[in-house]
């Protein structure tokens, strides 16, 4: 089991009630000005009025399953940095508890969280955590982008841009990288994250085993 911890944190940053009153006092000015100047466009002398044109798309329509609707509330903000150690050379880590904790501790409502890998080797992603299917998404990498290619990341007699002591052979772990991306985004609605039934984040090790840094951002009020 990877041991996860903590290594740097910001603290959670609250606007004042008066700034937040005030922020919402402009939003309604703004808005209501906003919604005069649709209403009565203004024109100079040497400016047409042209009808409204129909859309070439029609509207979305469909309502969504679920709303919830909020008034301005103070903003708040924590950002965290994890450290990790990895195990395998490719490996699916579960870090959904350090975001649930991030949220709980940032006391956001309705917001969300962010979840971002600082490296070019490992990224982030969400996906069911069952150990067959995480076996086969090490497989379908793999297949995709296999490890014995051949890379010109990887010919040390031609490359010469940000070249290390003990430079790792880890072409395919870029690739791969790209395929999966380094960060997910998550909706906070009621003080929890809006994951479904079986969605877990997990840190995808792409190079490993090695230490690594995921952070965590949570946004909302």
């Amino acid at each position: 089991m990877a041991a996860v911890g903590a290594i740097e944190s910001v603290g959670v940053r609250v606007n004042g009630h008066a700034n937040g009153a005030k922020g919402a006092n402009n939003g309604h000015a703004a808005g209501t000005n906003g919604a005069n100047d649709t209403n009565h466009p203004q024109t100079t002398a040497s400016t047409a009025i042209l009808a409204p044109v129909a859309p070439l798309v029609p509207a979305v329509t469909t309502a969504p399953t679920t709303s919830t609707q909020t008034h301005a509330l103070p903003m708040r903000t924590l950002t965290r940095t994890y450290e990790v150690q990895t195990e395998k050379h490719v490996q699916f880590l579960d870090i959904t508890d350090q975001v649930v904790q991030c949220v709980t501790e940032a006391g956001v409502q309705n917001g969300f969280a962010v979840v971002f890998s600082r490296h070019t080797t490992a990224g982030i992603r969400i996906n069911e955590h069952e150990p067959l299917l995480l076996e086969d998404l090490v497989t379908l990498l793999d297949k995709l982008v296999p490890q014995t290619s051949g890379y010109r990341h990887d010919d040390f007699s031609v490359r010469t841009v940000n070249l290390t002591e003990n430079e790792r052979v880890n072409g395919h772990s870029h690739c791969r990288s790209l395929l999966l991306g380094t960060s997910e985004t998550v909706p906070v609605a009621a003080g929890s994250l809006m994951l479904g039934r079986w969605q877990r984040v997990f840190l995808a090790e792409l190079d490993g085993p090695r230490t690594r840094e995921f952070v965590i951002q949570v946004v909302g009020a």
